[in-house]
């Protein structure tokens, strides 16, 4: 089969693993007989420094053109680079958020897996962690807060800010019905989370999940207020399955499943609209403190690569071979330097796509 596939290589670090990834996505089509077809596509601060913006309309028909999108990094040092003192529609970031409206990238998948060779990175007590864990975070991805009408104005002398959550019960409904299609491919658990105890915006959120609900029998449901949420991450990782919920507290809870995970530099995620379409990245940052030197870890972005195999490709053998190749190199003690440990072999980035690739059956 032939595949085109958008390319947003980004900033920082994004070069550097969006060219592991292709390595192995590369090694997958040799030996699988598909044709992958590359397309690279400006976003972010590459797309500053050469068209002023951070994402044009080019860029955003050349996306809607692909198969599907595998990003790398987007964005800097918020504190040196020049970017970040341009109004904030025309920083990096506001590129990420511009495609995601523009393709209706509304769900966003993050898978949270703990590998058995990453026990030791991770922060919580081994008793905590017990057999591991292994969830899904899905996320709204183009409303709430994000998304709201903003304004900042003096009044009175004061300067006055103002930031909107809103949401629908259709916006509420579509990221429900993939929570609950997802979990019925997985243990079959969603626990949906919101602060219903405060926010107008969470009850419509509550009330509309436990009507979608009714026609999935086979997953049971809880709901859980977002503190507890995140106090329950560090607890009891194990206990979740699929976590569904809302744009800003989606944000947070990603990042901390990451890191209990032992490195935020292992976990992929998908973004996907209501076709097969998606965009595939890294959950991490661009980290330009170590662009240039060989320090990344790209096995986020190779696993998300997998990802796109697997939801928009129905390529599930070959997203089984990069996820058993990944698996396979950790398990021969191979490490970057984010999940080095005594007893392991420190290896660069370029050097983790070449043993991935060459692990792919």
């Amino acid at each position: 089969m032939n595949y085109k596939i958008g390319v947003i290589s980004g900033d920082g670090i994004g070069p550097e693993i969006v060219s592991e990834a292709k390595k192995v996505l590369n090694r997958v089509a040799d030996l699988y007989g598909h044709t992958f077809q590359y397309e690279e596509i400006l976003m972010g601060g590459a797309s500053i420094d050469a068209c002023g913006v951070p994402l044009t309309d080019e860029a955003i028909e050349a996306a809607k053109a692909s198969d599907a999108v595998l990003m790398g990094s987007i964005g800097g040092d918020t504190t040196t680079s020049p970017w970040y003192k341009l109004p904030p529609n025309l920083r990096p970031e506001a590129g990420l958020l511009k495609i995601r409206k523009a393709l209706n990238l509304f769900a966003n998948l993050r898978p949270a897996y703990l590998y058995e060779e990453l026990k030791g990175a991770c922060p919580i007590k081994d008793e905590l962690i017990g057999e591991g864990f292994d969830m899904v975070i899905m996320r709204e991805l183009t409303g709430g807060l994000y998304f709201g009408a903003r304004e900042t104005k003096e009044v009175e002398g004061i300067m006055t800010v103002r930031d909107t959550l809103t949401y629908n019960e259709n916006e509420i409904r579509r990221i429900a019905v993939k929570g609950f299609d997802i979990a019925t491919k997985r243990r079959k658990k969603v626990t949906s989370v919101d602060k219903a105890n405060v926010l107008d915006s969470s009850r419509l959120w509550r009330k509309v999940v436990e009507e979608v609900a009714k026609d999935y029998p086979d997953v049971t449901y809880e709901h859980m207020l977002v503190d507890n949420c995140a106090m329950q991450l560090v607890k009891n990782p194990g206990q979740f399955d699929v976590i569904l919920t809302e744009n800003m507290f989606g944000d947070i809870l990603s990042d901390e499943a990451s890191m209990i995970t032992g490195s935020i530099g292992m976990l992929s995620s998908a973004s996907l609209n209501d076709t097969r379409f998606g965009l595939y990245e890294p959950s991490h940052g661009s980290a330009p403190d170590i662009a240039g030197k060989d320090m990344a870890n790209p096995i986020a972005t190779i696993l998300s690569a997998a990802m796109m195999l697997r939801f928009s490709f129905d390529l599930d053998k070959e997203a089984d071979a990069m996820e058993d190749a990944v698996k396979q190199v950790l398990k021969d003690g191979y490490r970057t330097a984010d999940i080095y440990s005594d007893g392991t072999a420190k290896v660069g980035c370029s050097r983790m796509g070449d043993l991935i690739r060459e692990r792919i059956l």
